[in-house]
C-alpha cells in the first residue's frame, strides 16, 4: 500500500484502540485504486519498487513513484469514504476539487 494504516488512522483521527484497522485497510486499498485509476498510470511505493517492475517488465505505461500529493489524495478519498459510509449526494462531481488539485499534474490522458 502507498499509505500506511497508522498514517490513515492519524488522518482520520481514529483512536489507536478503536478496533477499526481492518476497515481502514480496506478503505485505503479502495482509495488507492480510485487514485491510480484516476491518474491512468501505475504508481509505485518507491524508486526501488519501480526499478524492479521495469526490470521484470511489469511497470506498465508511464509509471511513476508515489509522492506527497498522491498520498494526500489517497488519504482524502479514504477520509471521504470513512466519513460518508452511506450513499450521499453532496456534489455533482464524482471527485472533489481538492482531490483534483492534488493529482491533476500527474494524470495521464488517452488519445488526443
Amino acid at each position: 500500500m502507498l499509505v500506511s494504516t497508522d498514517l490513515a488512522k492519524g488522518f482520520l483521527r481514529v483512536d489507536e484502540d478503536a478496533g477499526e484497522d481492518a476497515v481502514i485497510e480496506e478503505l485505503l486499498m479502495a482509495a488507492e485504486q480510485v487514485v491510480i485509476g484516476y491518474l491512468n498510470r501505475p504508481v509505485f511505493e518507491s524508486q526501488a519498487a519501480l526499478d524492479a517492475a521495469i526490470q521484470a517488465g511489469t511497470a506498465g505505461d508511464d509509471p511513476m513513484v508515489s509522492n506527497a500529493a498522491i498520498r494526500a489524495a489517497i488519504l482524502k478519498v479514504c477520509g471521504e469514504i470513512y466519513k460518508n459510509r452511506e450513499d450521499t449526494a453532496q456534489s455533482q462531481s464524482p471527485v472533489s476539487l481538492d482531490f483534483r488539485r492534488l493529482v491533476w499534474a500527474y494524470r495521464r490522458f488517452n488519445g488526443v
